[in-house]
């Protein structure tokens, strides 16, 4: 297939709720939409997941747009793709970038699911029709607050509750989950907060049963969570610090982590996730698919890598209406009972709101071949 034309478009959508972690709070969610054309009049569609400020990697939505648009389209259009793991070889002249290269990868993806006429789940090799679901929840003001959500949530049927936690926001807050919901799947999210001068408080953490604690170290960082995981009997799973398959396999083989948290953005789009998902399995490392606030078309695929069978813990996948009033496809992402079918329509599975998105496009640039 060639790739004969693509569109970006800017992004903004306002969350219903402002979510709140130890970066910071954001409501205002502005992102890159993009969606590539073959030859044929195929479309396949992606979506950027950084953000307009460099706090979760050095990325953001304008870092984003300059290299998809001075470089990485550029060495994608009039080229011929057999399959998308290609594309990894066309942008392995630019370094890093990956949140970049995964949106445009992932549209690639989506385009060649349709071309095949199967679902994307199918052409990753997945082969679940439905996935575990988990949830996801910011800072609260109070830990009242927090335990009431974490209640509405597990009434609808959500699998595993993840909390974000910080410095001064941490052991009294679990300790009263876990009090409130002694035998719910609970797991904590530090986004890099702590440091080694802090093993006295995350030892505490043992106390409390959870699933796992995410990236409690610098983002940056494989060797003191090793020291750290070595003190602990709870799990650390890694998160910021995974960016590629060897960033896995060095974590892997150190001690660093016991679970991985795959991120299709993170990693540079679904042929590494794919690899990662493939060398965890044969390890025995579990993973599960990582959220970051993705309006419909990011969810989709997201869903589709879940498919997986490594993905073996409920991943942050929440259903649209978690985050938004009104998606940006159709029909919106539900969960039931904890659950989301895998769909079973070519590619993502979900027909893009061309309406709703121009509702919500804030510039539009195209790229012909």
């Amino acid at each position: 297939m060639q790739i004969t034309e693509v569109t970006i478009r800017k992004m903004k959508m306002r969350m219903k709720e402002p979510f709140s972690t130890s970066f910071g709070t954001m409501q205002d969610k502005q992102f890159l939409l993009l969606e590539v054309h073959d030859e044929l009049g195929n479309t396949g569609w992606g979506e950027s997941v950084a953000f307009d400020a460099p706090w979760y990697t050095e990325e953001t939505v304008e870092t984003n747009l300059h290299m998809l648009r001075d470089f990485l389209v550029p060495l994608l259009l009039g080229k011929e793709i057999g399959h998308p793991d290609d594309t990894g070889r066309l942008f392995a002249p630019i370094r890093g970038n990956n949140m970049a290269k995964a949106a445009l990868e992932c549209a690639v993806w989506d385009l060649f699911a349709k071309r095949k006429g199967i679902p994307l789940a199918e052409a990753l090799g997945g082969g679940r029709q439905r996935i575990e679901v988990g949830i996801s929840i910011g800072i609260q003001k109070d830990l009242a607050g927090l335990i009431d959500k974490v209640k509405r949530y597990l009434e609808e049927g959500y699998k595993r509750i993840k909390v974000k936690i910080k410095p001064g926001a941490d052991i009294d807050i679990l300790r009263g989950l876990r009090a409130a919901f002694p035998d719910v799947p609970l797991m904590a999210d530090a986004n890099s907060a702590y440091s080694l001068d802090d093993i006295d408080l995350l030892k505490q953490l043992d106390e409390f049963d959870l699933l796992m604690i995410e990236q409690p170290l610098a983002h940056d960082d494989i060797i003191d969570h090793a020291v750290l995981q070595k003190q602990l009997e709870t799990q650390i799973c890694l998160d910021e610090s995974i960016h590629s398959l060897e960033d896995v396999r060095k974590a892997v083989e150190l001690g660093s982590t016991k679970v991985i948290n795959v991120k299709i953005g993170r990693v540079g789009g679904l042929s590494e996730a794919k690899r990662i998902h493939d060398y965890c399995m044969e390890r025995g490392v579990p993973v599960w698919c990582g959220g970051m606030l993705e309006a419909g078309i990011g969810r989709a695929h997201n869903i589709a890598l879940t498919s997986l069978s490594n993905f073996t813990l409920p991943g942050d996948t929440a259903g649209s209406s978690h985050y938004w009033e009104k998606d940006i496809i159709e029909p919106e992402v539900t969960v039931e009972d904890g659950y989301i079918t895998v769909p079973t329509a070519p590619g993502i599975g979900f027909k893009p709101d061309l309406h709703t998105i121009e509702e919500f496009t804030t510039d539009i640039l195209h790229f012909r071949g």
